[in-house]
């Protein structure tokens, strides 16, 4: 689980909610015509920009990666690969059929190795799971970004609406509170969904797509010495390339020559 994630939403919410009752209730703060203008505008919006399929993808996709971690970072990446290169020098492809990995796409890349497919199928599958992957995931940061990006507008919108009708009501005294309500909590739930939640999910997402793309790429590139059987000292030289410099001296897991 990504915590950082957690805690910065939960510490935001904690944030708001203090203000709240400080000067009030929640009641105070809720209007269901605002509600409707934010969210109903922001996705009727968002829908306009992308097809319904990405969309339907890409918001399950997004919340999914933007609250867990990667299983492996890089550098146990490295290690695992130089582990696994390892075996297989040993114990040749079949080895590697007994090879337990809690990394999907590395497992995939071992099963064909162990399987025997030559070194261009192995490539071009995988290659092509990885832009896929990326791809959906781009989506669901731009989808985010989207709604974020509509969010205060609709806000905007929805004040200038409550601001007319109150306006148009000022014979009617009862009248104004209401739409007076309608104006200022528009724009406080715009600001809201788009600046603590859509906006930094955006961010989130887009970081973890250049992580991802980066262990992914580091995968391919391994299984695919260790189907050329390069030695286990060389796959861990070539891919400690893909690490920041000064994580590539950190010890390992050792791994004969």
């Amino acid at each position: 689980m990504d915590i950082n994630t957690t805690v910065g939403l939960v510490a935001g919410f904690i944030v708001i909610a203090t203000l709240i009752l400080m000067g009030g209730d929640f009641r105070m703060f809720y209007d269901i015509h605002a509600v409707i203008i934010i969210f109903g505008g922001s996705i009727a919006a968002t829908l306009i920009r992308f097809p319904i399929g990405s969309m339907l993808h890409g918001l399950p996709l997004g919340a999914k990666f933007a609250f867990t971690m990667s299983r492996l970072s890089a550098r146990d990446l490295v290690d695992e690969l130089a582990r696994i290169a390892e075996i297989a020098r040993k114990q040749g492809p079949v080895g590697l059929e007994k090879v337990e990995t809690d990394e999907p796409f590395l497992a995939k890349g071992i099963r064909y190795v162990a399987d025997g497919y030559d070194l261009e199928f192995i490539r071009d599958n995988l290659e092509r799971d990885r832009d896929n992957f990326l791809m959906h995931l781009d989506e669901g940061s731009k989808i985010y970004r989207a709604i974020g990006d509509c969010a205060p507008a609709f806000g905007m919108i929805g004040t200038l609406i409550g601001m007319v009708q109150m306006f148009a009501n000022m014979t009617d005294p009862s009248k104004l509170g209401p739409f007076m309500a309608v104006a200022l909590l528009a724009t406080l739930y715009g600001a809201l969904v788009a600046n603590l939640f859509c906006l930094p999910i955006a961010d989130k997402l887009h970081g973890k797509l250049l992580d991802e793309e980066t262990n992914r790429t580091l995968i391919i590139d391994g299984i695919l010495m260790i189907r050329d059987s390069k030695s286990p000292a060389l796959v861990r030289e070539m891919l400690l390339a893909y690490l920041p410099e000064k994580h590539r001296n950190e010890e390992g897991e050792p791994v004969p020559a």
